[in-house]
């Protein structure tokens, strides 16, 4: 019963800190960090690295995803995949330290 009511007080801290968040900053955008090291790596070399990527074999691969829905698709199926291992991890461990 413990576990679970530190769990909870966890739960509403990480929910109640992510509603303060949106509140006081309403008009950012949440950029990934992709995007920040692109810009850095730009900044760096001064903008090498853009004619580098512009001109790297990958862009003759013409492959471009049907939307942004498959790209939020495939990292819920990485997440999730993730996840299946981990909790088979920890069930396993679990269950071998009741069974001895």
């Amino acid at each position: 019963m413990k576990g679970e009511a530190i769990f909870a007080v966890i739960a509403i801290l990480f929910v109640a800190s992510f509603f303060y968040g949106m509140a006081a900053n309403p008009d950012s955008e949440f950029g990934g960090a992709d995007g920040q090291a692109e810009d850095v790596i730009a900044e760096i070399t001064d903008g090498q690295y853009e004619e580098w990527t512009t001109d790297s074999w990958v862009n003759s691969v013409k492959f471009e995803p049907p939307g942004g829905e498959t790209e939020s698709l495939l990292f819920a199926l990485q997440a999730a995949i993730g996840a299946i291992v981990l909790g088979y991890f920890f069930g396993y461990y679990k269950g071998k330290q009741q069974s001895e």
